[in-house]
């Protein structure tokens, strides 16, 4: 194994430590609900969408997709089980309405991964190359990646509401931080050795996502109300987790 190899590979490990810590942050909130067996006001859509996005990560890191990426594969594997788990705990209290439409959220979900899955892998051969990269892991990967900036901008929509309130409460440091961390980990995972487009741009843009959320926080942190530690909200928003 050469030098950028294993740079490559130590770079991809911190990076899944860094992205299972993200994908680990809600279960004080799914603590709460299994305790009080009710899901109160909790949006599930975050975590449904999460399902969806390490779904497609897996297909993308598939040795027959894109070579040598078992990396990206590890992590959106185990974040896609515990997205799961997290949604049959939701799937546990909710009311019967409520699991209908995640029923339904979720058909349609593996219902359009395998039709992308049965098109590409029908379609495109696996040695079919398009600027040095296999066809298939291009088309992949602009899925990937639609899927990745919609999710990495998500946060952006919480900054406004700190700017409007001039408040942090609804935007923990520890996360925040967190998510500039994993996109700097990944956008340097691509860039090393053979450079993956498509992990180095939503990466790269979630890198500058996660920097805005910090120079926000650094600004409206002394004016934010300091309250009761009891009445501390509930952190019921995940940020970005995936590669």
């Amino acid at each position: 194994m050469g030098y950028a190899a294993t740079a490559r590979f130590v770079v991809g490990v911190i990076g899944n430590v860094i992205s299972a810590g993200l994908f680990l942050s809600p279960v004080p909130t799914f603590l709460q609900i299994w305790r009080k067996k009710d899901v109160e006001a909790f949006d599930p859509k975050p975590y449904l969408a999460t399902v969806l996005n390490c779904l497609f990560w897996c297909y993308y890191g598939m040795p027959f997709v894109n070579p040598n990426s078992i990396l990206v594969v590890t992590i959106n594997g185990a974040g896609l089980v515990i997205e799961l788990i997290y949604l049959a705990i939701f799937f546990l209290y909710v009311p019967a309405k409520g699991r209908k439409k995640v029923t339904t959220y979720l058909v349609c979900e593996f219902v359009f991964f395998a039709a992308i899955v049965v098109a590409t892998m029908l379609t495109i051969s696996e040695h079919k190359m398009v600027m040095n990269r296999p066809l298939r892991a291009v088309v992949v990967g602009i899925i990937c990646d639609v899927f990745n900036v919609i999710m990495y901008s998500s946060p952006l929509f919480i900054v406004r509401k700190v700017i409007k309130t001039k408040s942090v409460k609804y935007m923990p440091f520890l996360l925040s931080l967190a998510n500039f961390l994993n996109g700097c980990c990944w956008t340097a995972y691509a860039l090393i050795g053979k450079v993956d487009y498509f992990i180095l741009i939503s990466n790269g843009l979630g890198a500058i996502a996660g920097a805005i959320q910090l120079i926000v926080y650094a600004k409206y942190y002394k004016t934010t109300p300091k309250e009761d530690p009891s009445s501390k909200p509930t952190n019921e928003v995940q940020l970005s987790t995936n590669v």
